[in-house]
């Protein structure tokens, strides 16, 4: 792995591993159903679910926005990892939908929960953003440069879905995940990370307006394209394709074969993307961290939802190996292998 160049000190010449000392989530209350999806738009619970697995998704309300659902979950990783929010020296949120261009919604959530000394930074890689911001963080904590990380996964997609698209407004939710990073003594941390991009295919799912070059115009808004377009059957090959392939490169990194993981996380797009990547990697979905069937596609966010769940449910255990890998607008893909 390449890391920021930095002079080691003479008592510290080895590479510092990081590792996820607390996770935190947050859901919104309410629960849009695909029973409620048949009433907006020509659509049917059995359509969505034979073609995607999803059930329901969250949905933030209006006053609820990108940085509050942050903030929740943030505060909650720093409540069990019992950190003061004075210690954390960076946090890094992974989002596509910002409250504002700018200042960053990671600025917005330092300043809600009090983290008064960190620097804060949003960085944009659709769907694989939080794998994007988790191998960020190691790289500052492996040059010893800080020591205390949060990195936040965080979406309100709600605002950016056309209500009047049933192929793509059936697909996300809202939500926030957070971990803290800190280099543990004895562990191994992240192991190995593979990212990926593919700017030549970035139009099968963009938005095409809101930025400089198709700013909002009244025209624009008619044609409705300030929000979410998909061409599904692409999407779903590429990301097959670049999941498995991202995932077979991590695990070569990490000197370790599929057998040897205790789980293993997928981006939450599309249960048959999921099962695609399975088949492919010769690994039962028993193995397979799966939400999405409650909260849809959350994009960035899902990871860490689905990684606090796992771990508020006991089912990891120190030294547990797991592999994460994502696929998003851009294109980008994203894994990582880390030891619990």
């Amino acid at each position: 792995m390449s890391h920021l160049s930095q002079k080691p000190s003479a008592t510290e010449n080895v590479r510092r591993s990081a590792s996820i000392i607390s996770t935190g989530a947050y859901l919104p209350s309410r629960i849009l159903t695909n029973a409620d999806l048949e009433k907006m738009v020509e659509t049917s619970d059995d359509w969505i679910l034979s073609r995607t697995g999803i059930r329901e998704r969250r949905i933030a309300r209006e006053d609820e926005f990108t940085s509050d659902m942050g903030a929740a979950a943030a505060r909650q990783a720093l409540e069990l990892g019992g950190i003061d929010p004075g210690s954390i020296d960076l946090i890094i949120v992974a989002t596509c939908t910002p409250d504002t261009a700018f200042p960053s919604t990671a600025c917005h959530i330092q300043h809600k929960i009090g983290a008064k000394r960190a620097a804060a930074f949003d960085l944009q890689a659709a769907c694989s953003g939080f794998l994007y911001a988790l191998v960020t963080a190691d790289q500052f904590i492996a040059s010893g440069i800080y020591k205390t990380i949060m990195v936040i996964g965080a979406e309100k997609l709600s605002s950016i879905v056309n209500w009047q698209d049933r192929n793509t407004c059936v697909l996300f939710g809202d939500g926030a995940g957070a971990v803290i990073l800190q280099h543990r003594p004895g562990a191994r941390g992240l192991l190995a990370y593979d990212l990926g991009a593919d700017g030549g295919q970035g139009d099968i799912l963009s938005i095409p307006a809101g930025g400089c070059r198709l700013p909002i115009t009244p025209g624009v808004l008619d044609q409705r394209l300030q929000y979410i377009q998909m061409s599904g059957k692409e999407v779903f090959k590429c990301a097959v394709t670049a999941m498995n392939r991202s995932a077979e490169d991590c695990l070569e990194k990490a000197g370790l074969k599929a057998e040897h993981l205790r789980w293993i996380i997928p981006h939450q797009a599309n249960f048959r993307i999921v099962d695609a990547v399975a088949q492919r990697l010769n690994v039962s979905l028993e193995h397979f961290v799966m939400n999405l069937d409650r909260y849809g596609n959350t994009s960035s966010a899902c990871m860490p939802i689905a990684l606090h769940e796992t771990s508020m449910a006991g089912k990891l255990e120190r030294g547990d190996l797991l592999l994460m890998v994502s696929f998003g607008g851009g294109l980008t893909w994203a894994s990582t292998v880390l030891e619990w």
